[in-house]
């Protein structure tokens, strides 16, 4: 089922915290980890809501469970509007604090993970990346990497945006739909339209979306984007329909992605033509739904491009998730 790949957990209230390591510890034992990984996920949770109380405001921490070459492994992110750091490489240094404790915290979060990384800039606040896998990292490097942020609206069970991603052994196609509104309904139509997506054969985005398109007429339709990615020929290949955003990013410049007007399902262009990017140009794509705004630039965030690709997800949905809908971010790099 394509739903939210992450859970928000306000984590404003201190009352608020221990129901939240309830819940997280409860999900990983459903997820099957051992006894001992778990306990060594609470301290991390323990540190990050500990942080978030001495140093934040208005903090949130995601929850996400996913699948990397057939590994599982769970993804929490914390992010707030605090103070922020200036050296975050010296903060990681255990007795190095700001506050009045042992400055153990974000060494410990550290040396538990099996990836982390920290992204902050003063007076805009932080993001901690914690990964955390199900068995032994995978060693394996692929020449692509894609990270997904999907939320749903405040108070929905389900998400009306849905992402998803064939591979393929020289490349990948992913699609990011957003079904009319929010709730079930608009989980329905976006989960037709991943299941034609699954099976539809190897085509061009542009006939995938046709396709989808007379195949979700029952539902109530959403907008979409669908790229697909060409190793061989180092090419971008993609086509939108509605108000999902992309931004292309490369060394030097960012081009935005242009979309059609209409909706999957209820009204399409009878016209309608791929658009072709080469990687060297533009190795990286971010594709958002309308649940965020679309006023973000990648310069606001210096250095951000050197981070894993989870905190340039998080930055844009601290910064620009509207909350009223369901919100996606979905960054993706190729070599």
């Amino acid at each position: 089922m394509v739903d939210a790949t992450h859970i928000s957990f306000p984590a404003k209230d201190r009352s608020y915290f221990s129901l939240l390591k309830k819940e997280i510890h409860q999900k990983l034992l459903e997820l099957g980890m051992e006894t001992s990984r778990v306990s060594e996920v609470d301290i991390i949770v323990a540190e990050l809501t500990s942080n978030l109380f001495k140093y934040a405001d208005e903090g949130e921490i995601l929850f996400g469970n996913f699948t990397e070459n057939g590994i599982p492994y769970v993804e929490l992110i914390s992010l707030d509007k605090g103070p922020g750091m200036m050296r975050t490489s010296r903060m990681l240094q255990d007795g190095i604090t700001t506050g009045s404790s042992l400055g153990m915290g974000l060494g410990s979060i550290k040396r538990l993970s099996d990836t982390f990384d920290i992204y902050s800039q003063v007076g805009w606040g932080t993001i901690i990346l914690s990964r955390i896998y199900l068995g032994s990292k995978p060693s394996k490097e692929n020449k692509f990497i894609i990270r997904p942020l999907v939320v749903s609206k405040p108070g929905e069970k389900v998400s009306g945006d849905g992402f998803i991603c064939r591979l393929y052994n020289d490349g990948f196609k992913v699609m990011l739909g957003d079904g009319l509104g929010h709730g079930p309904e608009a989980n329905k139509a976006v989960n037709e339209a991943a299941g034609i997506f699954k099976v539809y054969p190897r085509s061009s985005p542009t006939e995938t979306l046709r396709f989808v398109h007379n195949s979700i007429k029952k539902t109530r339709g959403m907008v979409a984007n669908i790229t697909q990615y060409d190793s061989t020929n180092k090419e971008w290949v993609s086509s939108g329909i509605g108000n999902i955003a992309g931004k292309w990013i490369g060394p030097v410049s960012s081009k935005n992605q242009m979309s059609y007007n209409g909706i999957v399902g209820h009204n399409i262009p009878n016209t309608m033509n791929d658009q072709r990017y080469s990687s060297s140009e533009y190795n990286q794509l971010v594709l958002c739904s309308d649940g965020i705004t679309t006023r973000w630039e990648i310069s606001k965030y210096p250095g951000i491009l050197k981070n894993d690709l989870s905190i340039l997800c998080a930055a844009i949905y601290k910064d620009h998730a509207r909350r009223t809908d369901d919100m996606s971010v979905i960054v993706i790099k190729v070599e």
